[in-house]
């Protein structure tokens, strides 16, 4: 396994979670939740800023699958703020990985705690993020090979991104 802080990203369509690793790569702890800023993409910049002083060796960003292994609109929107987030931090790679059930998964441990309502919308994103990360800390460790797929930081205009406005699913999807 390669030493470095990992960050995870949990990108949905108001906020974003994000969340890290130690340096040995074993555990995934929730960082932060950022506002979506659909217009002015300052949230890309946070995460950029974070890779920046965190020293991060890669982004893993959660890809919403279906249980069937189906990829949708609200995949297309995480491949582009994927896609953006790798424009932003380049030279530093980032991966897009599959979070099947990760924000479901997240709320059940934060009702588990105690944490209810209101103060679970906070947090629930970062500990999605958390629970991504984590995933694919452990899939690296068992099979040795990074997590996930290789995001390239340049977006050819029909690619996957030229569906949406800014990361944003294209109306109709």
């Amino acid at each position: 396994m390669r030493r470095g802080v990992r960050v995870g990203v949990d990108p949905g369509t108001v906020r974003v979670g994000v969340a890290g690793s130690d340096p040995d790569g074993i555990l995934a702890s929730p960082w932060d939740t950022l506002r979506r800023d659909w217009v002015g993409l300052l949230d890309v910049a946070q995460i950029a800023q974070i890779v920046t002083d965190r020293n991060v060796l890669e982004v893993l960003v959660g890809l919403p699958t279906s249980m069937s292994g189906q990829q949708g609109t609200a995949s297309r929107a995480a491949r582009a703020y994927a896609e953006q987030i790798a424009q932003a931090v380049a030279p530093v790679p980032v991966r897009v990985v599959d979070e099947r059930l990760s924000t479901v998964t997240a709320h059940a441990r934060l009702r588990e705690a105690g944490v209810k309502g209101r103060r679970q919308r906070s947090t629930v994103d970062r500990t999605a993020a958390a629970i991504i990360l984590q995933g694919a800390l452990d899939a690296e460790r068992a099979s040795g090979h990074p997590p996930g797929s290789l995001v390239d930081p340049v977006s050819q205009p029909d690619g996957p991104a030229a569906a949406t406005d800014h990361g944003r699913p294209a109306p109709g999807g």
